[in-house]
């Protein structure tokens, strides 16, 4: 399955149902609620909430990423959701790995392989703005998230807002 394309009829119908129910909630748990995949429920966002650009940007796109300063990188699974403030190491290939290592608390080794779409995430989540950057695997799950950091007043940062949307739009 294609990232962001639906199996069937029926699974974009639950997929806007339950995004009716929760429209700034968590897409996993809209997801799961709905019994599709996380693509899926991005994908019936309204237009623009989810630009989603081949997995042959993520050169361009991790190296953008890599110069913003700290980051919220998120790894969302059924069992955990893993927060790790930091800035985002750069990254090099090596043994069928994508390793990021560096003075972060953001480190480790990557299926790049698994990559198969990136997804610009601009929505309302619980009342605020959202913006991050989705790697999608071909399960429609995302990989890992990259987030726009917040202040201490839980501001979007505004410098990471822009460089989000220049991203974004450079990325099409």
């Amino acid at each position: 399955m294609n990232a962001l394309t639906f199996s069937t009829p029926e699974r974009t119908e639950r997929a806007l149902a339950a995004l009716a129910e929760k429209p700034d909630g968590v897409i996993e748990q809209i997801a799961a609620h709905a019994e599709v995949t996380p693509a899926e429920v991005l994908a019936v966002l309204p237009q623009g909430a989810a630009v989603v650009v081949p997995a042959a940007r993520w050169e361009p796109i991790w190296t953008d990423l890599s110069s913003w300063g700290d980051i919220l990188m998120i790894v969302h699974t059924e069992d955990i959701v893993l927060e790790v403030e930091g800035a985002l190491p750069n990254g090099s290939e090596g043994h069928g790995w994508f390793n990021i290592h560096g003075d972060s608390p953001i480190g480790g080794h990557i299926r790049k392989e698994r990559c198969q779409s990136i997804a610009f995430v601009d929505r309302e989540f619980h009342g605020r703005r959202s913006c991050s950057v989705w790697f999608m695997n071909a399960e429609g799950k995302a990989m890992f998230k990259i987030f726009v950091r917040r202040d201490k007043e839980r501001a979007l940062i505004a410098e990471q807002v822009t460089r989000f949307e220049a991203l974004r739009q450079a990325s099409r």
